[in-house]
């Protein structure tokens, strides 16, 4: 393992001390918990809090989109690991104002449970609280079980919409219903071309030969759908593409914002190769990619790969994802 660290037991902590120590603008520990983190304005005075929680080794997500126009608190837990129920209700009272909070997070059992028992804890305290589960990953269960879907890069769109919908004004209930149809329109494939290495663990998280590739794996290195030799990029976006759209159910005129997104490794240059097939291929089918993001904004360490967010647009969804917002991985101005 070679890696810039001091204790592999305190990987996430001390990155989180360095996070914000770089940008105390968007980021500040929570005073009695150092794995949450919090605005440092917040909570904002009449506006529903919006948090998430997850494990480290993800960056940006979970922690990077704390900042106006996005969440309010993060609870953080070890690499790949999920924050304790007590710290996301901690987070939940970093980012309670009174008009309630809003929790949303990816689909894993860990997150799920924990994030149940942080409702209930300050439930209590008369903190209201609703959950949107992010549920986008279509490698992961067929559209059948959809419920049983890993969450992944589609976040990124579903923090953005949330967090404009609050600002905006929306109370709990108008923010969760404009959330969970962010991400009940977000699609997404994912392919592996290599492994990364969790500080605890010290060595691979998974095997892939030096000439392989893997559709559909998870953030995690859980299995995907194919493995076999590696390809052209064109052939690498069809196989992102297709799945999505045949998924998605999209037509001719539809308007959709894309993500693709670098899983740690793989450089921007190769993003761009990937972002151009999957464009030609939209243009050709009468679709429009009205909102465009290419970089890394929801990594699994180092792994190297890519992964291929498309996300259905409706006025209000573009209209949310167009609004200013900050944070140091993401800035939207208007």
């Amino acid at each position: 393992m070679k890696k810039i660290l001091n204790d592999p037991f305190a990987y996430a902590d001390e990155t989180l001390a360095g996070l914000c120590r770089a940008y105390p603008e968007f980021y500040a520990p929570a005073p009695d918990s150092p794995r949450v983190i919090k605005r440092p304005d917040g909570p904002v005075k009449g506006k529903v809090g919006i948090v998430t929680g997850g494990g480290s080794g993800h960056l940006p997500v979970f922690t990077g989109y704390v900042g106006p126009g996005f969440l309010d608190a993060c609870a953080c837990g070890d690499v790949f690991a999920s924050p304790s129920a007590d710290q996301m209700a901690t987070a939940m009272r970093a980012a309670n104002s009174g008009a309630g909070v809003l929790r949303l997070y990816g689909n894993y059992g860990g997150d799920v449970m924990n994030f149940d028992m942080a409702g209930d804890i300050v439930e209590m305290e008369d903190i209201a609280s609703t959950t949107v589960l992010l549920a986008d990953d279509v490698a992961s269960a067929p559209l059948a079980e959809r419920e049983k879907r890993r969450g992944v890069a589609g976040m990124v769109f579903t923090f953005k919409v949330a967090g404009a919908a609050a600002d905006a004004g929306l109370d709990l209930e108008g923010v969760t219903a404009v959330a969970q149809r962010a991400a009940d329109n977000c699609r997404t494939m994912g392919v592996a071309l290599g492994p990364c290495t969790v500080p605890q663990a010290g060595k691979p998280t998974f095997e892939i030969g030096e000439s392989e590739m893997e559709i559909g794996m998870g953030i995690h290195g859980e299995p995907g759908v194919e493995r076999g030799p590696l390809r052209p990029a064109d052939q690498i976006a069809d196989a992102l593409l297709d799945p999505v759209l045949a998924d998605h159910g999209l037509s001719k005129g539809d308007r959709v914002a894309v993500l693709v997104n670098s899983l740690g490794a793989t450089p921007v240059e190769e993003l761009f190769i990937l972002y151009y097939r999957i464009a030609s291929r939209l243009d050709d089918l009468g679709i429009d990619p009205a909102f465009r993001l290419v970089g890394r904004y929801a990594t699994s360490m180092e792994m190297a790969g890519a992964s291929l967010t498309v996300m259905r647009l409706e006025e209000d969804l573009e209209r949310y994802l167009r609004a200013p917002a900050s944070c140091a991985f993401w800035v939207v101005q208007s």
